[in-house]
């Protein structure tokens, strides 16, 4: 009887041990299940981001706020319902743009494989294959990310890094993620393409401390253009601005050179210069664009592992704006 039970005790540990073990995120995940899902993502990004260029920063975007709330499980997608607003409705998340690219190859994906490559994935991977398309970086992504039941419009305010925080905030909520300074620096670097909204530095600009003032770590004469040129107000909320002005579509090390100016569009740019461990790894990153190219890789794999559903964990979607349920 003692002989049965520890019998049954193995085959239950044995059985948890190969589960653990098939329940891994890995290059080529869909190579049996769905073998053509990687090219077919690619052909639709090589086929429309040379037209609009600017989805990239857009789509990076959409992987980086994904992954820093609740994981990197596709929850930004998701609609708000008549019970729950999502955080695709949270105010830092008002400005993403990208979901119905998203949607679109989900659509082409599900019509070749259904119910086999989640919303996650796919994000992942349109945003690397959308970044290299415009001549940045390419980067391992493996696969086997299963997309999340939970999409708060509370989470992104407590979770994601903001413009206006300082290098310490900026460090906890990265660290809150298993991320590192030298993870924070690389993967700001990825403001080298994009817009940003006026009311992202508005109060940088006309109200730092309250009392009408401009953000003293901001060059005076680029705030001077911004103010007289781009954001002529502090009620500006629509007027976009360059991250990278005059690079808003290369990913290089443009973005690097503004900073240590003190052009650094955000405050959040500008705290990197506030460190002397971020400021030297600035100044590494400056030597040469393989050199940053490389390291920007190995932090958005790294940040591509954040709090993973594997396994039975999650769910498939059937649509990416909605749960299957």
């Amino acid at each position: 009887m003692g002989s049965q039970s520890y019998l049954k005790a193995l085959i239950i540990c044995l059985i948890a041990v190969i589960g653990s073990t098939e329940a891994q995120l890995q290059l080529g995940f869909y190579a049996k299940s769905c073998p053509n899902a990687e090219k077919i993502i690619l052909k639709y990004v090589a086929e429309h981001i040379r037209n609009v260029p600017s989805l990239a920063a857009a789509l990076i975007r959409l992987h980086f706020h994904d992954c820093f709330v609740n994981g990197c499980d596709g929850s930004v997608l998701l609609n708000s319902t008549p019970n729950n607003q999502a955080e695709k409705d949270s105010l830092p998340n008002l400005t993403l743009r990208g979901f119905g690219f998203i949607d679109a190859i989900k659509s082409l994906v599900e019509a070749e494989c259904p119910g086999v490559v989640s919303c996650a994935d796919i994000l992942a991977l349109t945003a690397r294959d959308s970044v290299h398309a415009i001549g940045g970086p390419f980067w391992n992504v493996p696969t086997g990310r299963r997309d999340g039941f939970i999409s708060r419009a509370a989470d992104p305010l407590v979770s994601l890094p903001a413009p206006f925080h300082n290098l310490t905030v900026q460090l906890t909520l990265f660290g809150n993620v298993g991320l590192d300074a030298n993870d924070l620096v690389l993967l700001s670097g990825a403001h080298t393409i994009g817009v940003a909204h006026c009311s992202s530095i508005s109060t940088r600009l006309y109200n730092f401390t309250g009392i009408g003032d401009t953000d003293p770590t901001l060059d005076s004469n680029y705030a001077t253009n911004l103010k007289s040129l781009k954001c002529k107000n502090i009620n500006d909320n629509t007027k976009l601005v360059e991250m990278d002005p005059g690079s808003r579509d290369t990913f290089d090390l443009s973005y690097y050179k503004q900073v240590v100016k003190r052009r650094g569009l955000f405050h959040s740019d500008a705290a990197l210069l506030s460190s002397s461990t971020t400021r030297s790894i600035i100044t590494k990153q400056l030597q040469s664009t393989e050199g940053f190219f490389a390291e920007f890789a190995k932090s958005i794999e790294k940040m591509g592992r954040i709090n993973l559903k594997l396994g039975t964990e999650g769910e498939i979607r059937k649509h990416c704006a909605r749960v299957n349920n």
